[in-house]
């Protein structure tokens, strides 16, 4: 087959839709052409093959019986393109899986887990995206999230994940390792802090009547916060997803017992016929495993 010969794909595909509508202004508005272009899509075709496919009597167009069987063949090996796209596009999202969650739970919680569900799905390629804004689940070609909220996401599927709470933590090294002994003495400390993660609960928790602090950088992402007090910054409200690493790693110290819920919640979620993939079945059943390991 010498493929050379095959006249312009375009042109083909726009004597396909005149032949069928037999309307040159309902083709060109199928494939999204001008009318002109349309005519002289099929005009150049027509020229090519040396053959008229229309009988045209002025602006009416009668399909001939070379035009009819050419578009019978046209139509044919368009389908049958169509049916293997779709069959490789198919094949190709069975070996993929899109995850989106926040920055500091992908860093902190997720990522390090993770290779233990790509060791038993190999052929699986898996795209981790991390961003403090909503994904658009269609445009963004993400199959299943994790999100850190109340749980109401409308259209979307949403399942109680975990829920979280804060302590203190600070580095051992953090002022010559001469670490606070009560929560009143945090008050001489630097408190870092997190946006929308106030200090103040965990005061009134502590019966402290402290305000919120003022002072000092405000980070906003959580796994940032907790990065900054490893490297002895000051003493950080941590969330327990974020630093429980540092804390098994000995970089953190938590202080004190006292600890405080999180206002709002882990959600696992996905577009209702995501579980129709098996890759997507398999990271949930996947993930809750890891969360009740987690909380043991």
């Amino acid at each position: 087959m010498d493929i050379r010969k095959l006249p312009n794909l375009a042109a083909l595909r726009a004597f396909e839709a005149a032949a069928r509508h037999q309307n040159f202004s309902k083709a060109a508005e199928e494939i999204h052409l001008t009318h002109g272009a349309v005519s002289h899509q099929v005009r150049t075709l027509e020229e090519e093959l040396d053959i008229e496919l229309f009988t045209r009597h002025g602006k009416r167009l009668i399909l001939n019986a070379e035009g009819e069987r050419y578009a019978a063949a046209i139509r044919l090996c368009l389908q049958n393109l169509v049916e293997a796209t779709e069959q490789l596009q198919k094949r190709n999202q069975q070996k993929r899986l899109g995850i989106t969650s926040l920055p500091s739970f992908a860093a902190r919680w997720l990522s390090p887990r993770l290779g233990r569900f790509i060791e038993h799905y190999a052929d699986l390629e898996v795209s981790l995206q991390s961003s403090n804004q909503l994904a658009d689940f269609s445009r963004d070609s993400i199959d299943i999230g994790i999100r850190f909220g109340l749980g109401n996401y409308p259209g979307l599927v949403s399942e109680f994940l975990m829920g979280d709470y804060y302590y203190p933590v600070v580095s051992p090294r953090y002022h010559g390792g001469q670490l606070p002994q009560s929560p009143a003495e945090l008050a001489a400390s630097n408190l870092l802090r997190c946006e929308e993660e106030p200090w103040e609960p965990w005061f009134r928790a502590a019966g402290l009547d402290n305000e919120e602090p003022t002072n000092g950088l405000v980070y906003q992402d959580a796994s940032i916060l907790a990065r900054a007090a490893v490297d002895g910054q000051g003493i950080a409200l941590g969330r327990h997803a974020i630093v429980q690493s540092d804390i098994e790693s000995g970089q953190l110290i938590r202080l004190f017992d006292i600890e405080i819920p999180s206002p709002v919640s882990y959600h696992l979620v996905y577009q209702e016929q995501a579980l129709q993939k098996p890759q997507v079945r398999a990271f949930r059943e996947w993930l809750l495993s890891e969360v009740a390991l987690a909380s043991r």
